[in-house]
């Protein structure tokens, strides 16, 4: 079939994700048609370097053929089986012990969904189960981060707080509640990392006893803040976090959907500061995003609650058809392989040097106010006036433009609509990929600075900057 028909049925028929649909229908689908390593060619040929592995998922990159054969084996073995009427599968089975092994000690159970949206929703489903058969019924409210992401689930829609996932929708619902996010570039404490985490501690107790303690059921965070802008809080801030929800006896959920599978370098954001959950959701990373598959990590004390607490020969009401799917276990247990066996974590651990300064390097540039990471997770931010931290005027839609500047120039990267950055590289990146981004990033950027609406937001002081080549001639550098 021809591009333009496959353009013209995408018009017709497909919903796209997070899409404007009116926007969508002018602009046409751009097709993907095959992946290689960290790069992936359209259907008209065009290579492109993919900085965010897929959405936040390839961590592996594409084209692993062991990961390919352990699904067709699977599937001519056995499709599908399903976990309801206490049916199972090996692959599952051997997923969960080996998700346990390596979780943090404190998660004991799993639950299998789809992906983080869903794996979100069940442990929202399963923290009230909780407390309403131990007999703590009252504790029904949630707080979440102001920027957070938590899915786009009908319940975990709410928690997240970025406005177009509530927009029309309801939400946030009445029993959901956000604190302001850690963002150092922004925060109102200051860049102090000792004052931002003080702030965060201080406005969660704030929150919970202005709801009261005996009302509020959990904390919900990101260790880094993906789709609210790679929001990179201060090293010791997570642990922090937990610690304060401990002392005020509410759950400590880390939502690791995106930090997961050594995004941030270790296997779990939460290794890094020793941080036990009692509930964690993971996906993406989880299969490398090589087939659909999420799961919730559940302490011991939870399970065992829900458990005893459950009237004898009643099930608890919450089934996915997809749950525990045997391929994409199959399909899990080999990445998970690749990461440990296969040396693609401490690949990652080893290029993240390269990564961050070559993020922090780019502060240079007229256009960037603010580079953060960790691990191979970064961001950069583009303001108007690095003086004030001014940042673009949102009629300019920065973002869709930049979005197809990068296109051109053979980078895909996330363009939020406040004008960040997001890279998510796979952990499979070597020191031709990254010079590679760095150098398409570096005459992407110049060729934003050289727009005129863009040139006249930031003022004269800017006008006549060559870009690249002033840099490199203060340098010293051809």
């Amino acid at each position: 079939m021809q591009t333009k028909s496959l353009v013209d049925l995408d018009r017709q028929y497909l919903i796209h994700p997070v899409s404007e649909f009116r926007a969508h229908e002018r602009r046409g689908v751009t097709i993907l048609d095959s992946g290689d390593g960290a790069y992936l060619r359209d259907i008209d040929g065009h290579e492109l370097l993919d900085a965010f592995s897929g959405l936040w998922c390839v961590n592996i990159g594409y084209g692993h053929e062991s990961v390919v054969r352990a699904a067709s084996e699977q599937m001519r073995k056995l499709p599908y089986a399903t976990g309801y009427f206490d049916f199972g599968s090996e692959p599952a089975i051997r997923l969960a012990a080996k998700l346990v092994e390596i979780a943090p000690k404190s998660l004991r159970h799993v639950y299998f969904t789809l992906g983080g949206s869903d794996a979100v929703d069940s442990a929202i489903r399963l923290i009230i189960n909780y407390f309403n058969v131990t007999g703590r019924r009252q504790k029904k409210q949630f707080i979440s981060l102001q920027r957070g992401y938590h899915g786009s689930s009908a319940v975990g829609a709410g928690l997240t707080a970025i406005p177009a996932f509530h927009a029309n929708f309801d939400l946030p619902l009445p029993t959901q509640h956000h604190i302001p996010s850690p963002y150092p570039y922004r925060n109102s404490a200051g860049p102090d990392p000792g004052a931002i985490i003080a702030a965060s501690v201080k406005s969660l107790r704030d929150k919970v006893n202005e709801l009261g303690a005996d009302r509020v059921a959990a904390f919900f965070c990101e260790p880094i803040q993906g789709s609210g802008g790679v929001i990179v809080p201060p090293v010791g801030w997570l642990k922090a976090m937990s610690d304060a929800c401990r002392e005020l006896d509410i759950l400590f959920v880390a939502d690791e959907v995106i930090t997961g599978f050594g995004r941030t370098g270790p296997m779990f954001a939460c290794d890094a500061e020793g941080v036990r959950p009692d509930l964690m959701t993971v996906a993406k990373g989880l299969t490398a995003g090589y087939a659909p598959m999420g799961a919730v990590l559940v302490s011991d004390a939870i399970y065992q609650g829900i458990a005893d607490g459950i009237a004898s020969g009643a099930p608890l009401g919450n089934g996915h058809t997809y749950s525990a799917h045997p391929v994409s276990a199959a399909i899990a247990l080999e990445v998970l392989r690749i990461y440990e066996e296969g040396g693609m974590l401490a690949n990652g651990v080893a290029q993240a040097p390269r990564f961050e300064a070559g993020l922090r390097n780019l502060t240079a540039h007229p256009l960037v106010g603010d580079a953060r990471s960790r691990g191979l997770l970064g961001a950069l931010e583009l303001v108007a006036d690095k003086a004030t931290k001014r940042g673009f005027d949102p009629a300019l839609k920065l973002a869709d433009r930049i979005a197809v500047i990068a296109y051109r120039n053979g980078l895909v990267f996330r363009a939020f609509g406040d004008n960040i950055l997001g890279f998510a590289p796979a952990l499979c990146y070597g020191e031709r990929e990254f010079a590679l981004l760095f150098e398409r990033l570096e005459k992407i950027l110049d060729e934003i600075l050289a727009l005129p609406d863009v040139q006249n937001a930031m003022g004269a002081a800017t006008r006549g900057d060559a870009g690249s080549e002033t840099r490199r001639a203060a340098a010293g550098r051809p």
